[in-house]
């Protein structure tokens, strides 16, 4: 039986930080180098400040985390149930972004695909995204 922790949060970008901190203190399990702390760290930070920005953009909704693994692979869902997004093809391109603000780089995507192995995105308007991230770790004991 696959054991998955499921952490429920408020979409403030506060929590953004909190949502990292679960996923190290799960990862540590697996005994990953620092690197791979690291890459899992910023990947999650994106799939969180995606939700945060995107999803919610005018109010504040629920963002479910869970955590889980197998075989050494680390995997991590990021669920919202906020706008959704229209084109995730286009969504995941380089550049693209949907904020007004001026200060978003369109990046988390790519960020995501290049600190893990997979990134899966399902979206459907108007229902809300779920990002699943997996890194497979090579552990430290191995390394060594």
């Amino acid at each position: 039986m696959k054991e998955v922790i499921k952490i429920t949060f408020p979409s403030y970008s506060r929590n953004e930080s909190f949502a990292r901190g679960a996923v190290s203190a799960y990862a540590i399990r697996l005994d990953p180098t620092l690197e791979e702390l690291n890459d899992v760290k910023a990947a999650v930070s994106e799939a969180v400040t995606n939700s945060v920005v995107h999803g919610y953009p005018d109010r504040i909704g629920i963002i479910e985390l869970s955590i889980w693994s197998e075989k050494n692979v680390l995997y991590i869902r990021v669920k919202d149930k906020g706008l959704g997004i229209a084109d995730v093809e286009q969504a995941m391109q380089p550049l693209f972004t949907t904020a007004t603000d001026g200060e978003r780089a369109g990046l988390g995507f790519a960020v995501m695909e290049d600190f893990c192995d997979n990134v899966s995105v399902k979206s459907a308007v108007g229902k809300g995204t779920v990002v699943t991230l997996s890194k497979k770790i090579k552990s430290r004991a191995n390394n060594i």
